[in-house]
């Protein structure tokens, strides 16, 4: 406080007391006493209590300068005044004077002491003014020169470094450092634009532009390479270099444009290197050829090998892409990642322009896969219909649809493209050579059925078409190594695509061949045994032909192909392994000839060519049912075909397999010897379609009773049809999964009219057996001797019926010969007992017909002659019950009806000829009834054989 004080007599200033004597009178009296003052310092001073003073002040009081308090107060006085009253208000003014005023005076000896230290604060700086020097500001100016000398040194430095940038980047660039070079470029330039001013920069400028174009140039030239092979850190350095020129989606649109033109390179130096080679020049006429016609030029020798490395070479541009997608997938993950971790907003313009750029990339790269996989079909379309594959072989053939095959199912995985144009090439070229394919396979088929003596083909008891090489494909598992030929169709495809399984090396299309092993078929009976060490221990005699060559062993060989498209085992080696007895009669191995397996065979192949190509799956399961029809009508011609039976009316033959065999033969067979010269152009092509009906081997007889009338020959030709009809039922589910739902009536009607026939041809074949094996014509002589209007009842039976039986156990006996040659199935000896029985029993009808008299003791004879023939012959067959026993008993029983039973029975049994029933009319009844009633019933008869004729 002495300090404030002793500062304020320095400055001349008065204390506050000192200073209310200065006053006018007026304001004087605003003021207290010092005795009143006084009394209110002395009072302790309580801050709460003093702002509550102050604030009852009333602001009236602070309304303005000229405000008049004494007035005011007197005013306020009531009319009635009080002492007490009147002091407490004086006391309560007194408080508020006193407290307003020690807020004043705190006031204003802040403002004094402010004052005091601004004084002291111009004093000092007027002190500091005359203490600075001229040698003080010397000093700065020198030292201003310094910093400006250090400056101009580090621009001279760096104009010299400038100068030698040229040879730091032509280094960077012979690295391959693209960032690194357009970094330390850009970096020049900006430099280069600091220091403009000087003159040797001007050309310097120039210069890094020049080199700023090159490294682009450079960097075009490197980002076309990544097109055939990709190599992760060199397109990681590219993209690097293009986004820091900030042209990262002219990149993508250079990049596509490098791929297009790689493709068209890629196929175009791929077929001329395969022309060139097999030209045997180096021409360059065919450099100039454009690569539609250079692919005319592919000889056939060359056609698979370099088909193959076309796909290879197309398979690793395709795969460059595929790795292309996969590094700017990866990458945006990363900076995506990135962007998320830093949010502090400071480059939300450059983050928005780099995600408009991904953006870009991705569309660019998207739209792209559909462009480069139409490209690739194109080239390959273009070369698969340059060359006729029609004189192809069938494994050559099938490895180009192998190939094919596995391009669509790298462009389904590349793009999710159903490559119809791909699909249309091969479906064009399919088509021509099946259709080659298959009318020589059915030329073929007829040889080998009109050279067929149907011999059983031994196959072993557990045989199965899967067993056979051609069937492989269905059931081995789908996997990248197997061609797709081989692979069911029913195969689910594995989780991993080509691109993953290929995308660190390898190719899909390098298909190897499948290994002899594959080949090997383990389905041949060896000489009637089921093992090796049997077959070793039945004769150690039998001579090798393991040195013979394969090609050799064929039955036959196409000269045209160069194949032998059908394995058989040859006749020869079938009559050298008859050394031994076969026993087939004691096992249960299917029955089947070489043709047969020839047939299958085929079946195998061509679903095979059906797995790979499923447009063309109708045209080939329809050329398949042709198999299955020439085969079907050569054996109905060969063995069932009898016009003097079939007029017997006892169907023999369904409705339906008269059907089936009458579309065969308007369908497929060629009934014409030579072709009409007048014939229209239609015909011609319609006869092309057929194929001349087959005629049966010579060395094939059918007319010796001692073999039964051919009766193996018959079982072996009609039970294999049988069998090929249970594969094709077999196969059917594979067939229906890949038939188009449009076409499906066709193979359903397949089914049902003609494989589920063939079980009915075996009527027709061995009825002609059962016709023939017994002497029914003896029989019918015999009967005609026995005199049936005896007048006793006789206790023997006639001849014929004695003479009957030796024919069915002459029958037996023939029979049981035949099966130690040949199996005979039970269905097929219970068709051929059956048969026999049947015709037998319609005979002894005949007999009973053609009687003249008969009395009710010849009656009965028929019933014993009939009982006893019924006796002996259960004991020869196990048939049951007798077929047709009830035609012969109702037929002797009728002999007893009366005129009106009779009439009602006639109408009822309509099985019976006319013959049969005019001779009971007139035997049975015989002088029994007038004229009037037997022409009644015999109009009865007629009556019933009229809708017959």
């Amino acid at each position: 406080m002495q300090k404030i004080k002793s500062l304020m007599t320095r400055q001349g200033l008065r204390s506050p007391q000192e200073s209310v004597h200065d006053l006018s009178p007026i304001e004087n009296l605003r003021f207290p006493t010092k005795e009143e003052l006084r009394e209110s310092w002395e009072e302790p001073t309580d801050p709460q209590a003093q702002q509550e003073i102050i604030n009852s002040i009333e602001e009236v009081y602070f309304s303005n300068d000229t405000f008049d308090i004494v007035k005011y107060e007197l005013e306020r006085l009531p009319p009635v005044l009080s002492l007490q009253e009147l002091e407490e208000h004086r006391d309560k003014l007194k408080q508020q004077q006193a407290a307003e005023l020690e807020r004043v005076t705190s006031l204003q000896n802040g403002l004094q002491l402010a004052a005091v230290i601004c004084t002291d604060g111009r004093r000092h700086l007027n002190i500091a003014k005359e203490g600075f020097t001229q040698t003080s500001l010397g000093l700065l100016a020198n030292q201003r020169k310094r910093q400006l000398l250090i400056g101009l040194l580090k621009s001279l430095r760096t104009i010299k470094t400038l100068q030698r940038t040229d040879v730091r980047l032509s280094e960077m660039l012979e690295e391959e450092d693209y960032p690194g070079a357009i970094q330390l470029c850009l970096e020049c330039q900006k430099a280069a634009s600091t220091f403009k001013h000087y003159s040797c920069i001007s050309e310097l400028n120039s210069k890094l532009q020049d080199t700023l174009e090159q490294i682009e140039e450079q960097l075009d030239v490197a980002l076309s390479k990544i097109c055939k092979n990709f190599d992760i850190n060199h397109y990681t350095k590219v993209q690097q270099a293009y986004r820091l020129l900030g042209k990262t989606q002219t990149a993508m649109d250079q990049l596509h444009m490098h791929f297009t033109q790689a493709i068209h390179n890629t196929v175009f130096q791929v077929v001329l290197g395969y022309v060139e080679l097999c030209a045997g020049n180096t021409d360059t006429k065919f450099q100039k050829l454009q690569y539609k016609d250079l692919c005319t030029h592919i000889t056939s020798d060359s056609y698979i090998p370099c088909l193959a490395d076309l796909c290879k070479a197309l398979w690793e541009v395709m795969l460059s892409y595929y790795r292309t997608m996969q590094w700017h997938e990866n990458h945006d993950q990363d900076e995506a990642a990135t962007v998320s971790s830093v949010s502090d907003g400071s480059s939300v313009v450059g983050t928005e322009e780099n995600s408009f750029d991904r953006s870009y990339v991705k569309k660019k790269l998207e739209h792209g896969l559909s462009r480069i996989w139409q490209d690739v079909q194109l080239k390959v379309k273009t070369y698969l219909l340059g060359t006729d594959l029609s004189n192809f072989k069938y494994d050559d053939f099938i490895f180009v649809l192998d190939v094919i095959s596995r391009l669509m199912q790298v462009g389904e995985e590349f793009c999710g493209s159903k490559s119809e144009v791909l699909q249309e090439s091969i479906r064009k070229q399919s088509v021509n050579y099946f259709k080659t394919y298959h009318r020589t396979r059915l030329e073929e088929l007829r040889m080998f059925l009109e050279n067929e003596t149907w011999e059983l083909c031994p196959v072993k008891s557990s045989f199965h078409i899967l067993q056979l090489h051609e069937f492989k494909f269905m059931v081995q598992s789908r996997s990248p190594s197997v061609s797709p030929s081989k692979q069911p169709a029913s195969a689910i495809s594995t989780a991993v695509t080509l691109f993953e399984q290929y995308c660190n090396g390898g190719n899909p299309f390098e298909i190897q061949a499948d290994s002899k092993d594959d080949e090997t078929e383990d389905v041949l009976a060896s000489n009637g045994y089921e093992s090796d060490e049997q077959e070793k221990s039945a004769y150690q005699e039998y001579d090798s032909d393991s040195d013979v060559p394969e090609e050799l062993k064929r039955d036959y060989v196409d000269e045209q192909t160069g194949d032998a498209p059908m394995k058989s085992v040859s006749r020869e080696t079938l009559k050298s392994k008859k050394k031994s007895d076969y026993s087939l009669n004691k096992g249960n191995a299917p029955i089947l000839t070489n043709t047969t397996l020839n047939v299958v065979r085929l079946v195998g192949k061509y679903m095979q060519m059906m797995n790979i190509l499923k447009p063309i799956a109708f045209d080939v399961i329809h050329f398949m049912s042709q198999l299955f029809d020439y085969y079907l009508y050569a054996v109905y011609t060969f063995f069932g075909r009898n016009d003097t039976f079939e007029l017997t009316g006892l169907g023999l033959s369904s409705s339906r397999l008269r059907t089936t065999l009458n579309r065969i033969q308007e369908s497929l067979i060629d009934l014409e010897v030579s072709a009409d010269p007048t014939g229209t152009l239609t015909a011609a092509e319609e006869r092309k379609e057929k194929v001349p009906s087959p005629h049966l081997s010579h060395l094939v007889v059918l007319t010796s009773g001692n073999s039964l009338y051919g009766l193996a020959e018959r079982v072996v030709a009609t039970e294999s049809l049988v069998f090929l009809a249970e594969q094709f039922e077999c196969l059917q589910p594979h067939l229906d999964a890949v038939m188009p739902a449009a076409k499906k009536p066709f193979l359903q009607q397949f089914y049902s009219q003609t494989v589920s026939t063939a079980n009915e041809l075996r009527k027709p074949v061995y009825w002609i057996v059962a016709a023939k094996a017994i002497d029914y014509e003896q029989m019918l002589l015999l009967m005609a001797n026995v005199k049936w209007d005896v007048k006793e009842i006789m206790s023997q039976h006639n001849v014929y019926v004695d003479s009957l039986l030796k024919e069915f156990e002459e029958f037996n006996r023939r029979l049981n010969e035949v099966s130690k040659r040949v199996r005979v199935p039970l269905v097929v000896s219970n068709i051929l007992w059956e048969h026999c029985i049947r015709l037998a029993n319609r005979t002894l009808v005949e007999g009973y017909a053609n009687v003249k008299k008969c009395s009710n003791e010849g009656r009965a004879l028929m019933q014993l002659d009939f009982q006893q023939f019924l006796m002996k012959l259960e004991k020869l067959t196990d048939i049951r019950p007798i077929p047709d026993k009830e035609f012969v008993e109702t037929y002797i029983k009728a002999y007893y009806l009366t005129e009106n039973d009779m009439e009602r029975w006639i109408k009822e049994h309509r099985e019976y000829s006319t013959k049969h029933l005019t001779n009971l009319v007139n035997v049975c009844l015989g002088s029994h009834i007038n004229k009037k009633a037997r022409q009644k019933l015999l109009a009865a008869i007629d009556d019933i054989d009229r809708p017959k004729r």
